[in-house]
């Protein structure tokens, strides 16, 4: 039998048994379809945490108060001691470092703010002009000079903060109060939504000094710092964790983390859970391995009579063999075609329903699945044609 005649034949044994191959394609479909919309999510769960921490700024190193140990918190919390805290001096410190383009001192605390009879809570930031920088954030109108002169001092308002508070557009110059202090407005940020669980649009920033006082408080809440090139990361956090060690009377009471350091654990945590997901959606394709060989047996013994007839014509068992595992083979290319267009409907309509999330299948997945699907079939379906390649074409005829 040549190629062209077994192709042809097939084919039109597959079309010829509708219901059979339709639960065939089913099963197949849906289980590429479950690989590429799992991994999906997988991905794009990646994508997010990536993007989240990119926009907290490049070449970022971060030290925070206290030492961080592997049992979790600060060691000294047992026997009633504090972590020493971070001062404005000990950021000061940090610009003559080498590899240190640029720090800001941070604070953060909820506060009520309020202008032109409207009030409500917000979240505020204190620190200085070059956080706007390390964070990548943008002015879009005004400025934010962070100077340490006489109140009023400056404070940037938020995209939507601005609007709610003065929505004839016309906050620059305006005056607002947060608790018993007066600020004067010089800046609105660019609007840039959400980022690291918390929507940029709707804090605002001041002079760290007056953060401090309004807070009542002298330690900060963190210190940013940006690294001269990507290179310089692990070095300056070497350096930083050196110098501030040796202002803490040489105790290493801070904790110095790095943005890459972070994030490629999560890299690594959610690419780990991406493939589990794909094996398990895997699973599915073994099922359908299943249905493929219990509905292939079954034709078996409902051709059998088919099957001598081509034997008695001449076709050998190899030829048997061969028109078995082309059918599977019809079936299983028609089942990953229509699971990956199911699949990647699916992660569109997933991306619809939740833009912040990326959920693009990754490269691999889709041909994954058709090479998981194309093998799964032919090794279902191996069983089915070496027992009907053995039929006695006599026996094989005498049956109906």
């Amino acid at each position: 039998m040549k190629n062209k005649d077994a192709i042809f034949l097939s084919f039109h044994t597959v079309v010829s048994y509708r219901l059979r191959a339709f639960l065939i394609l089913l099963a197949m479909a849906l289980g590429v379809a479950a690989v590429v919309v799992l991994t999906s999510l997988g991905e794009g769960a990646r994508r997010f945490v990536v993007n989240q921490f990119s926009s907290l700024g490049t070449n970022l190193v971060i030290v925070l108060p206290g030492r961080a140990e592997t049992s979790g918190g600060f060691p000294g919390a047992l026997v009633g001691e504090t972590p020493r805290d971070l001062t404005l001096e000990d950021a000061a410190s940090l610009a003559t470092i080498r590899g240190v383009r640029r720090y800001a001192p941070l604070n953060v605390g909820a506060t009520e703010i309020s202008a032109g009879g409207r009030l409500r809570e917000i979240t505020l930031l204190g620190s200085t002009a070059n956080m706007i920088a390390i964070r990548g954030m943008k002015i879009a109108q005004g400025y934010f000079a962070a100077n340490n002169g006489p109140n009023p001092a400056d404070i940037v308002l938020g995209a939507a903060l601005a609007n709610e508070l003065f929505p004839l557009g016309n906050a620059i110059g305006q005056r607002v109060r947060l608790g018993d202090r007066r600020f004067r407005v010089t800046g609105v940020f660019a609007a840039q939504g959400e980022s690291m669980g918390f929507n940029t649009d709707e804090i605002a920033l001041i002079p760290v000094d007056h953060a401090q006082a309004l807070f009542n408080t002298q330690s900060l809440f963190r210190i940013l710092i940006e690294a001269e090139s990507r290179s310089a990361i692990e070095p300056t956090k070497a350096a930083v964790r050196a110098a501030l060690t040796l202002r803490h009377d040489g105790e290493e009471d801070i904790t110095v983390i790095t943005q890459d350091a972070i994030l490629s654990t999560f890299d690594r945590i959610l690419t780990a859970l991406t493939f589990a997901v794909a094996g398990i959606a895997a699973i599915s394709l073994a099922v359908a391995g299943i249905l493929v060989m219990n509905v292939m047996l079954v034709a078996v013994s409902q051709r059998t009579a088919e099957i001598g007839l081509l034997k008695a014509l001449g076709a050998t068992g190899k030829d048997i063999k061969r028109l078995f595992l082309m059918e599977t083979l019809w079936l299983s290319l028609a089942g990953a075609a229509a699971g990956m267009g199911i699949g990647y409907s699916g992660a569109f309509f997933l991306r619809l329903a939740y833009p912040q999330l990326p959920a693009y299948p990754p490269h691999w997945a889709g041909l994954a699945a058709i090479a998981t699907a194309l093998i799964t079939g032919i090794v279902a379906s191996l069983l089915p044609a070496i027992r009907a390649s053995k039929l006695d074409p006599v026996l094989a005829l005498s049956k109906k």
